[in-house]
């Protein structure tokens, strides 16, 4: 999971603590729990992370390039603690100096001290002063604020972290036996001892920038110990730490081997496997024979679209049709050995071509094709798929023009075994844009069967295929923009999350992957998917918002069995929600953008989300139960609607939205059913929906004045 941070913990140092369980129980047979990380390296596994331990050899660059974020847990002389035994705790002006470049190059350094740290026998002072921190040798004394009535088990004073809240949901700390620190002047200080304790108002924990890297440093070792990371909130600061420190993808320093896409920058043959030895430049050759000709194949489709009449038939010169849709198959023909798995498919679309101009260029019929096409059945993570068809683009165009479009299948098997095993939904393909044509140059982050020109429309459709990079691309410059204007203090693995694009497709696939599968599970009084009926558009914006928060409570649910995406998508579900849905497109029918003006209301209302001094603020502790709450009305709503009738069902609806969101001055709506007309249901009472029913609030208004150029930058963004 090159997406989560590698985490390398150094016991090459003769250090204290390890993490791995059979070297503490060498160490101190006794009492391992005093010598052991095991916990906190497990803990971060439960992230994603890929923890190691580095028990040989220097601390060179190519160690550490291999790592994002590098562990130093408290190196000692062994006539002070019991260590590892492996090496000196002295380090050499070589590492040190190797060290400083890797955190000035973008990488992450977490170092543990202790109290009277001059006596250990290391030079850790030597280390931490190229980053402007120093360890006071002392020992805190805190009467008033200690642990368990211990004086030198004392709790820190959290600090306020600025731009980044290295403290969410992590508050409460205690340092055991701890010194003090000093850092440079731009240095956040997490936590600080009280003022009744001796030394008063110092600080004990450290966050500092180095070049593009970061640097958190501790006073004491001992609150991350097996047998005190259950504490207070340590595993959460634990876990805040390890992740604000880590390397970012896209941040200097980061693997030059990832792209911006998150996917491998070598060249990879048509099976998705990377080209190796002397056949590396053979593969790069072929790869590049690839991009021309898709790049002939747009520029014939291209050419194409101007003699398409609105239904895809040709209306314009049609001896020049007939040279393109030529050209066309013959593109199609020179790319299909590189998609073996869609032999069928391509000959059915060539096909389907040749008889479009064979019965004169009308309205084209390409069905035969469609239904030869089922990526649903190749989820495979990293196949490719050329898809050419005569089809609208959903957010796009409403014109079944030809389109051809270049996909790649994202389907990580992590991801695989959670649809086997729990979210069955053979429908869903999450792919991602290699190259397309200008339709899909839109908003458009679909592709759907439904949207091909054919005869007849097939008995059911049997996959639906989502763009989780543009998603993943537009979420990203949105939700930064907004965090920025709002003044967010974004806890670190939120603020990853919008850093990195590989973390943020995968986010996505999964939120996807659940919320697609909702529309038909639970207590449904309708139609989920609401297909061809006419009903007022809150309904709509109801039915999108359970499924996220469905999406929502399951995330949580599989946070806490150690699925690390989960985290993430519940960052994603909010932050989609509150800030690009409200203010995307126009307020006419705008059903997710009021999806996403009834959550904020709904926190706000219940003092989750504040906004005050001009900044927004989040308390994340009682974020999930918020959101089940606002699941639970929904849900309730949905189950009463089984026996209601429609007109019922739907003026229950309208009040669980203008609960919290305030409907438009002039609805008949509001006024109750009283106000409705009672002849000619359901089109009277339809037509009396005002076209922007729940107007934007004044906060909301606000928020699309100044982030309007940021959502219409993200028109046909690309990862």
């Amino acid at each position: 999971m090159r997406a989560f941070p590698r985490v390398l913990f150094d016991e090459a140092h003769s250090e204290s603590w390890t993490i791995r369980r059979e070297a503490a129980e060498a160490m101190n047979p006794g009492h391992p729990d005093d010598n052991s990380y095991a916990r906190a390296a497990g803990l971060l596994r439960r992230l994603g992370c890929t923890v190691t331990a580095h028990v040989e050899s220097a601390l060179t660059p190519a160690v550490l390039d291999a790592a994002d974020v590098l562990v130093i847990a408290h190196p000692s002389d062994g006539r002070w603690e019991r260590t590892t035994g492996l090496g000196s705790p002295f380090f050499p002006a070589e590492e040190l100096d190797a060290i400083e470049a890797y955190v000035a190059g973008g990488g992450g350094l977490v170092v543990l001290a202790e109290c009277e740290q001059d006596k250990y026998g290391s030079n850790l002072a030597d280390l931490l002063d190229v980053f402007g921190v120093r360890v006071a040798h002392t020992t805190v004394q805190d009467v008033r604020n200690a642990h368990n009535g211990v004086a030198s088990w004392v709790m820190g004073v959290p600090g306020e972290t600025g731009e980044e809240d290295l403290l969410a949901g992590a508050r409460r700390a205690c340092f055991y036996r701890a010194g003090t620190l000093t850092g440079p002047e731009d240095a956040t200080v997490l936590f600080s001892t009280s003022p009744t304790a001796d030394p008063a108002g110092a600080p004990l924990a450290l966050a500092v920038r180095h070049g593009a890297g970061r640097v958190v440093v501790l006073a004491d070792s001992d609150l991350f110990g097996d047998d005190s990371i259950g504490d207070h909130d340590h595993a959460a600061l634990w876990g805040n730490l390890v992740t604000w420190a880590a390397r970012v993808p896209g941040r200097a320093g980061a693997d030059a081997g990832i792209s911006a896409a998150g996917v491998p920058a070598t060249g990879v043959s048509a099976a998705g496997t990377p080209a190796t030895g002397t056949s590396e430049s053979a593969g790069e050759a072929a790869e590049e024979r690839a991009r021309a000709a898709f790049a002939a194949l747009k520029d014939a489709v291209e050419r194409l679209q101007p003699l398409q009449a609105k239904d895809g038939s040709i209306e314009g010169d049609r001896d020049l049709a007939t040279a393109l849709v030529g050209e066309i198959t013959g593109r199609i023909a020179e790319l299909a050995p590189r998609f073996p798995h869609d032999a069928a498919y391509l000959d059915a679309v060539a096909a389907d071509f040749g008889k479009w101009v064979g019965q004169g260029l009308g309205v084209p019929d390409f069905l035969d094709s469609l239904d030869a096409f089922h990526p649903d059945t190749q989820r495979i993570d990293g196949l490719e798929h050329l898809v050419v068809f005569p089809m609208y683009t959903q957010n796009g165009s409403a014109r079944r023009h030809i389109e051809a479009v270049w996909i790649r299948t994202v389907w990580p098997e992590w991801l695989a075994e959670l649809e086997r095993t729990r979210y069955d939904n053979p429908l869903f393909v999450p792919v991602a844009f290699e190259d397309f044509t200008s339709g899909y140059d839109t908003n458009c982050a679909v592709l759907f069967p439904e949207t091909v020109a054919v005869r007849e429309t097939p008995a059911r459709f049997t996959w639906g295929a989502i763009f989780c990079d543009r998603e993943a691309a537009r979420f990203r410059r949105v939700s930064r923009a907004a965090a920025d204007t709002l003044k967010l203090a974004l806890p670190p693995d939120a603020a990853r999350l919008l850093a990195g694009q590989e973390l943020a497709q995968d986010t996505f696939v999964l939120w996807d992957l659940i919320h697609d599968r909702t529309h038909s599970h639970g207590d449904l009084p309708f139609d989920p998917f609401m297909i061809k009926q006419r009903m007022p558009y809150w309904l709509y914006a109801l039915e999108e918002l359970r499924c996220d928060l469905t999406a929502f409570g399951e995330a949580v649910k599989l946070e806490s069995e150690g699925v690390p995406h989960a985290r993430y998508v519940q960052y994603a579900i909010l932050f989609d929600r509150l800030f690009r849905f409200p203010i995307t497109g126009d307020r006419v029918r705008n059903y997710d953008g009021l999806g996403g003006q009834l959550l904020f209301a709904y926190l706000h209302r219940n003092d989750i989300v504040r906004w005050t001094d001009n900044r927004l603020s989040v308390d994340w502790s009682r974020l999930a139960d918020g959101v089940a709450d606002l699941r639970g009305e929904v849900e309730k709503l949905y189950r009463d609607g089984i026996d209601r009738s429609k007109l019922a069902h739907w003026l229950a609806a309208h009040e669980l939205v203008a609960a919290y969101v305030e409907p438009h001055p002039a609805s008949v709506w509001a006024k109750g059913v009283d106000a409705l007309p009672v002849e000619g249901f359901p089109k009277a009472v339809v037509d009396a929906v005002l076209p922007d029913e729940f107007p934007l609030s004044m906060f909301y208004e606000a928020l699309r004045r100044k982030l309007g150029e940021v959502v219409d930058s993200t028109k046909g963004i690309r990862a």
